[in-house]
């Protein structure tokens, strides 16, 4: 029988390590009043308190002002806005595939109360146009740079594994998006995964996709609710869901006007915004038994590679109330 991949004991250990260390990273970033209790006292909740990143639907409805009386925190990645979540600063949160199942491990409380249609066009590794790598499996023994616990970190999983090899096959640099552009751009690594709007940042002719995500990854989006909001204002947090959805309609019917929108707020070309929109703003969609099989799936791959410890019991964190409101 065929050793499976990322058998090796002292990768496992090394890659299990870093990847529980990122559900411990603090928020960074535009954060701006994360925390705070603003406008709370008297019986007055306060404003919903909405983690998101640089990309995604809630970055739309933060640009077109659908949601005034919400505050807004920003977090650079996934692993950063679960550490929020845990910290009571945020009700509800956007992140990707891996961030949920690192932050179940962690026991920081959450639901999944919405999620996305796939997009595994949204997230690809990258090489130099003239690099000699054509396959994944060229990498073998080169440097490859990504955001530990993020989406791509799934990515990576399932790349390994479709081709074989296991994470001593690489020298993977941990590095967040704003450190890893520069050593890509710089020849100090040999790919980059990576997503938008930063995928679509880097591209340029002498850029090359190497892969993306197609018949390996989901890359859904997940969104996070915590206890708290869901014991003392579902109805509130269902409405905010519904605006959600109908900016993310909105925008899908019109790509022109919403790359217009997200541009000054992502502070990238308007092309650029227009180019990673197209593939990577998808519906929104209910959670469902299905979709926590789905997520249940890549928990028991973490598990199972001792990246995590296990057992992970992700798909008791599927809370189907806003079935309605997000279909």
């Amino acid at each position: 029988m065929r050793t499976p991949p990322w058998s090796h004991p002292i990768s496992r250990r090394r890659l299990g390590t870093a990847l529980l260390t990122a559900v411990t990273l603090v928020a960074v970033g535009g954060a701006a009043g994360c925390g705070d209790d603003a406008g709370a006292g008297d019986g007055d909740p306060g404003p919903l308190r909405i983690g998101y990143q640089r990309f995604g639907g809630l970055s739309l409805v933060k640009a077109r002002g659908a949601a005034p009386d919400a505050q807004w925190s920003l977090f650079e990645s996934g692993p950063a806005l679960t550490e929020a979540l845990k910290a009571g600063s945020i009700d509800l949160g956007e992140v990707g595939e891996a961030p949920p199942v690192f932050a179940a491990a962690g026991r920081i409380p959450f639901s999944v109360v919405g999620t996305s249609a796939p997009v595994p066009q949204g997230e690809a590794v990258l090489v130099k146009a003239d690099s000699p790598y054509r396959t994944f499996a060229d990498l073998k023994g080169r440097t490859v740079a990504l955001n530990k616990g993020s989406n791509v970190h799934w990515l990576l999983v399932r790349l390994l594994e479709a081709n074989g090899m296991t994470l001593a096959d690489l020298e993977v640099r941990y590095l967040k998006p704003a450190e890893g552009r520069p050593a890509f751009d710089n020849g100090q690594v040999d790919a980059w995964i990576i997503w938008d709007p930063y995928f679509a940042l880097t591209e340029r002719p002498d850029v090359r996709i190497l892969a993306d995500a197609t018949g390996l990854a989901s890359n859904r989006q997940y969104l996070l609710a915590s206890p708290e909001v869901l014991a003392s204002r579902s109805a509130e947090l269902g409405t905010f869901l519904r605006t959600f959805r109908e900016v993310t309609d909105w925008g899908i019917a019109n790509p022109d006007e919403r790359a217009k929108v997200l541009a000054p707020e992502l502070k990238i070309p308007e092309e650029t915004a227009h180019r990673a929109l197209a593939r990577s703003a998808q519906p929104l969609a209910p959670v469902t038994p299905a979709i926590g099989d789905e997520l249940q799936a890549i928990a028991d791959g973490f598990v199972a590679l001792e990246l995590v410890p296990g057992p992970v019991d992700i798909r008791s964190r599927i809370d189907e109330r806003y079935g309605e409101v997000l279909r």
